[in-house]
């Protein structure tokens, strides 16, 4: 918060409520020396201190520094260039998104001349930048974007082939973009841990080259058509090709982990891979079967997806060296994170237009998945509507008019949001498994990643 370097008694009461005492410093600085107070809050310390600004014209020697999320109070004449203005900053928590109050240190600032006792206090609300609506993945792209491109470095190196079908083939899923989100993890968590070298980036790659090679074999289990907005790779090169250049990426993948010289590291991946195997196969078993449980959705989805989240993320501390404990909290921030994702995938399917997701809207419904939202629905449903699930499951029910009267249902029952109150949940979980790190850029893309998994509508 910003406000004039005096507060009345009754806005110190309503502070005080919320256990946040402002002072005086009684002293002018110049803008650069905000920087100095922009430091902590950046690190995502909660601190609170006043202290006098010269004339700031504008906030942005402050912006440049802080974590503007936690700014909601800017006094109109920082912005406008009034007189002698005080400064007192609130800083929210950005997991749990309530304010933090820790002293601020007594900060050197040279005097310059007195605050005018005739200046008026004013606490406006002005955001010191655009508030996005919701979250978004920007902050953890941002803070991996260098990692990234070393990462993407090796991915086209290692996808290279004397066959030439097999870098086509590969660069054509790869090439057709995708979040990355399993190898940003890894960078993500080497940031959060403090780690300096470069050991991460192959590893990341591994990451990536698993995940491809997945839903390579996926698309030809399932007959998609469609992936990440374009023709599925089996339908332009055929299923053959399709699942050689998947186990081709495998074996590449294994290679960097190899390379790596880490046999946890490699323990961890393979045990990964060999549980997403299962979940697939346990996915395919459970296709068609109405009185599949909400609990054995569950595990199939934590075995299927979450088991990469988990293990991209703790291996960032095992490169590290850091401790167990430190590897598990974010093997769970990756695995309750890669849960919440699939849970929205899986609503999306019901509630998004197909090119939202880059892939058929309905897939899902033909293919006789049984995903959270008809579990719910059925579950909630009477029995003429559960008798439409029974056949519908069973492949008897797959037009359009099927799969929008099933829309329908699951609307009716209020499926959709259910699901997502499920997958907030387990974002909340990933974000709780961090809370004793370090709060700290890292740590705050890594939260907002989780509240993006949630609101995501692609």
């Amino acid at each position: 918060m910003m406000a004039d370097h005096f507060l009345d008694d009754e806005a110190q009461e309503l502070f005080r409520e919320f256990r946040i005492e402002l002072g005086v410093f009684g002293q002018f600085s110049q803008p650069r020396d905000l920087r100095f107070l922009a430091t902590g809050v950046a690190g995502g310390q909660g601190v609170f201190g006043l202290v006098g600004t010269h004339r700031l014209g504008d906030a942005e020697a402050f912006g440049e520094d802080v974590d503007q999320r936690g700014v909601d109070i800017v006094d109109r004449g920082a912005v406008s260039g009034e007189d002698g203005i005080g400064l007192g900053v609130g800083h929210i928590h950005p997991a749990s998104m309530q304010f933090c109050a820790t002293p601020l240190p007594a900060l050197h600032l040279r005097l310059r001349q007195r605050v005018s006792k005739a200046a008026l206090m004013s606490a406006d609300v002005i955001s010191l930048r655009p508030r996005a609506s919701e979250p978004s993945l920007a902050p953890i792209m941002a803070l991996t974007a260098q990692g990234m491109n070393a990462v993407n470095q090796v991915i086209l190196e290692r996808m290279q082939s004397e066959i030439p079908l097999i870098p086509a083939l590969a660069g054509h899923l790869i090439a057709g973009g995708g979040k990355r989100m399993r190898p940003m993890l890894t960078l993500a968590g080497a940031a959060l841990v403090d780690y300096g070298g470069t050991r991460h980036h192959k590893l990341a790659a591994a990451v990536e080259f698993i995940h491809t090679a997945t839903l390579l074999h996926d698309d030809v289990v399932d007959g998609s058509e469609m992936r990440r907005g374009k023709a599925a790779a089996n339908l332009i090169f055929g299923n053959p090709a399709t699942v050689l250049v998947g186990d081709f990426l495998f074996t590449r993948s294994f290679e960097l982990m190899v390379e790596d010289g880490s046999l946890k590291v490699l323990k961890i991946l393979s045990g990964a891979s060999s549980v997403i195997s299962e979940g697939e196969v346990d996915q395919l078993t459970a296709a068609r079967q109405i009185e599949t449980s909400e609990e054995r959705y569950l595990n199939i989805i934590g075995a299927k997806t979450a088991a990469l989240f988990a293990a991209a993320t703790r291996i960032a501390a095992v490169v590290a060296e850091k401790s167990e404990a430190e590897e598990r909290a974010l093997e769970d921030y990756g695995r309750n994170l890669g849960i919440a994702f699939q849970l929205v995938d899986d609503a999306m399917d019901y509630d998004s237009e197909a090119f939202e997701m880059g892939k058929g809207k309905g897939d899902d419904f033909r293919e006789g998945k049984m995903t959270l939202p008809v579990i719910l629905a059925y579950a909630r449903g009477n029995d003429t509507e559960r008798q439409f699930w029974r056949d519908a499951i069973q492949g008897h029910r797959t037009s359009d008019q099927d799969l929008a009267h099933a829309v329908r249902l699951i609307a009716r029952h209020d499926a959709i949001s259910a699901t997502r109150d499920r997958a907030r949940h387990f974002a909340q979980r990933a974000i709780d498994a961090i809370a004793g790190f370090p709060a700290n850029e890292a740590r705050a893309a890594m939260a907002e990643a989780a509240e993006f998994a949630v609101t995501r509508r692609a």
